[in-house]
């Protein structure tokens, strides 16, 4: 494995689901006036648009928000500049939408390591930590498991700071405030 040196201004957020990650992750965004929302979920059904639009109500205003549910590495390099805080929320959705479609994920993975290795401005990942539970029962289960693990290991090597948040309080694992 090729050591990967941190990016300065790219954060890593990691919880369970309804931990707090996203809220945590939108406070380190609005550290910067300028911040960009790069939303993964797909608008599949009435509970997924009532969720959308529960997290827009919940940002506020002050946020561009783009729907980037595939083509991720793409919205990023376009997106990146200088004085502009990128969030992309949820990088684990994101790659379900990958397998959904069937995608080529080590290929999109790829893309998104080595756009966020050349933004020019702070980014926020946001992502679930899903290994913390029972071994899942099928294949597809365990597969999905296994790449989000490997694709938060790949972001947290990236990444100069790592959050873990739990009950809506954030430890820092990796680099400090």
């Amino acid at each position: 494995m090729t050591p990967v040196e941190p990016h300065p201004d790219i954060s890593l957020v990691l919880g369970g689901a309804r931990s707090g990650k996203s809220t945590f992750a939108e406070s380190l965004a609005r550290r910067y006036s300028r911040r960009v929302y790069l939303a993964t979920a797909e608008r599949v059904d009435a509970e997924m648009v009532r969720r959308i639009e529960a997290h827009r109500r919940q940002r506020g205003p002050g946020w561009r928000t783009l729907e980037v549910p595939l083509d991720l590495a793409d919205a990023i390099r376009q997106e990146s500049a200088p004085q502009v805080c990128l969030l992309v929320d949820c990088l684990t959705v994101w790659l379900g939408n990958l397998m959904h479609h069937g995608r080529a994920i080590d290929a999109a993975q790829a893309a998104l390591l080595d756009a966020l290795a050349e933004v020019s401005g702070p980014v926020v990942l946001v992502a679930n930590e899903v290994g913390l539970g029972i071994v899942p029962d099928n294949a597809a289960a365990r597969a999905f498991r296994d790449r989000a693990g490997r694709l938060n290991q790949a972001l947290a090597r990236l990444a100069t700071r790592v959050y873990f948040v739990a009950a809506g309080l954030p430890v820092v694992l990796k680099g400090t405030e």
